[in-house]
């Protein structure tokens, strides 16, 4: 339990710190780091626009996207395995730009955002 605690802590940290970088990345909606004024630049504050899938949800829709992120990565961390912790810290830190691709995909998709 404790490996997979050490394991996750910095992998979460990494995800919830850059969360809305990847969100800027891929949507290109405005949003900055979370040191440079997170969403005050995004796209849901211009009236006429396209708006951010994650952002446009409000919290919950922000959140749940960010809850699917951290679960492959908690499923990586604590899932019984003879993976090394550092094979584990890996795939963990991999698992944030992949799944949060698939989850960006997915939000972009359902709301239409490059329709």
């Amino acid at each position: 339990m404790w490996r997979g605690a050490l394991v996750f802590a910095p992998a979460g940290a990494l995800t919830f710190t850059f969360f809305i970088n990847l969100c800027a990345t891929i949507f290109q909606c405005g949003c900055q780091s979370l040191w440079g004024g997170a969403a005050e630049h995004c796209n849901i504050h211009i009236a006429d626009s396209r708006h951010c899938p994650w952002c446009s949800y409000g919290s919950n829709g922000y959140l749940l996207a960010l809850g699917l992120i951290l679960a492959p990565q908690a499923m990586i961390a604590f899932w019984p395995s003879k993976w090394s912790w550092k094979r584990r810290g890996a795939m963990a830190l991999a698992a944030f730009p992949a799944a949060g691709a698939v989850v960006a995909v997915a939000y972009g998709i359902v709301s239409g955002y490059w329709a």
